[in-house]
């Protein structure tokens, strides 16, 4: 599993990037925990909680992520150095509020808005393209 930038599409890397300027003009700091991912460590994740031990942290199976396809990135927002995992604190739920919004500002679809399998580390950016699209070999210009 990447944490690379360069291991996502251009048009990502260069959202991502956006984002991480955001978020130091605020005075604001995360760490990239994934970028891409292949179908052998999507199917890793994809067991987890279900095949194998912990907790489920995916619906996804391979070929269903968009980190398959360069096209997503997770974080976790750093405070004094370490990083903030959870958002059950004030403070901590306004960070990754906060980190969120500014993702969302640079053209990014953040997960933390989704009403199924809430993901606050998730950004992604398909150009327009549906997963279908993507299965198909398609990518965004």
């Amino acid at each position: 599993m990447s944490r690379r930038i360069e291991d996502l599409h251009p048009a990502v890397q260069a959202k991502c990037r956006a984002h991480i300027a955001a978020c130091h003009a605020e005075g604001l700091d995360f760490l990239i925990t994934s970028t891409y991912r292949d179908a052998a460590e999507q199917a890793a994740l994809y067991a987890q909680g279900r095949t194998a031990p912990g907790k489920i942290v995916t619906n996804a199976k391979p070929g269903q992520s968009m980190h398959n396809y360069r096209l997503a990135y997770d974080v976790v927002p750093m405070r004094n150095g370490k990083p903030v995992w959870g958002n059950a604190r004030p403070e901590d739920a306004a960070l990754w509020a906060r980190i969120g919004e500014l993702g969302e500002a640079q053209d990014l679809e953040w997960a933390g808005r989704w009403r199924k399998f809430r993901e606050m580390p998730h950004f992604q950016w398909t150009g327009g393209l549906t997963l279908a699209d993507l299965q198909a070999g398609k990518l965004p210009a």
